[in-house]
């Protein structure tokens, strides 16, 4: 009788679990799985494109302007040590 219930349970056990990965249930929660992954995927491709976007943009922007700045402060500095040695008053805002 023993042996009777582990076959009849055993058979029984897999057409649970044909039943139970046949149902509704599962098959919305696989479509489900299917969609987030989808949307995750195209989500990471925007961002992915997005922050090529920015980085480019900030390379051809940002870069030459902080070069220009770069130079026209090392031009200032050159100025005020030219003004220094030559004795003539530097050019800047009247004391108070």
């Amino acid at each position: 009788m023993a042996s009777k219930g582990k076959s009849s349970g055993g058979s029984s056990d897999r057409s649970i679990i044909s039943r139970v990965s046949d149902s509704s249930i599962v098959r919305k929660g696989k479509s489900a799985a299917s969609d987030a992954a989808y949307v995750g995927k195209r989500l990471a491709k925007s961002t992915g494109k997005a922050a090529w976007i920015a980085a480019t943009t900030l390379l051809i922007i940002a870069v030459p302007l902080i070069i220009v700045m770069d130079r026209e402060q090392q031009l200032n500095e050159l100025d005020l040590q030219q003004a220094s040695l030559l004795g003539t008053p530097s050019v800047g805002p009247p004391p108070k």
